[in-house]
């Protein structure tokens, strides 16, 4: 390999990305959540979604467990929601939440949000996949999305 991780990781810097917030519950019932960019779309027939999450993640347990979680797209007014989840041990303090049809925590203010059950899990490498059937969406906010590039929080503004 001609390259390290840090260099990988600087590489992939300059592919912008979104930033949501996926949501779940354990089986007893507990809120878990994080901050991810690695979030996709796979399919739209049927509605598939993916995301990535770290092996090393406190969450991980959580979602290897849960039958269902929320992908929650972040507006560019959500930053301070984005490093809570991605930092704080007091994610949910004061997050306003709803649920739909999974019943799995929907975090207010949103841009969008889309309420999956787990269709899969692959390994890969130091993360898993999971790949989510979409059972409802729900757009909440008009505005911009909050995106991540080479190691900050940007925004978008297109007229």
């Amino acid at each position: 390999m001609a390259f390290n991780s840090n260099e990988f990781r600087k590489v992939l810097g300059n592919f912008t990305t979104g930033v949501t917030v996926v949501t779940t519950r354990d089986k007893s019932g507990i809120p878990h959540g994080l901050t991810a960019n690695s979030f996709s779309s796979v399919s739209l027939e049927p509605p598939l979604i993916l995301f990535c999450i770290d092996k090393r993640s406190n969450c991980l347990p959580a979602f290897n467990e849960a039958d269902a979680f929320a992908i929650n797209i972040l507006t560019d007014g959500q930053k301070d929601i984005s490093d809570r989840f991605a930092f704080s041990e007091e994610r949910w303090e004061g997050v306003k939440t709803r649920s739909l049809e999974t019943g799995v925590p929907i975090l207010e203010g949103c841009l969008a949000n889309l309420d999956c059950t787990v269709h899969a899990q692959y390994d890969a490498g130091d993360h898993i996949i999971i790949v989510g059937k979409v059972e409802d969406t729900l757009i909440q906010n008009e505005g911009d999305p909050l995106l991540y590039f080479r190691g900050k929080y940007r925004g978008v503004h297109i007229e």
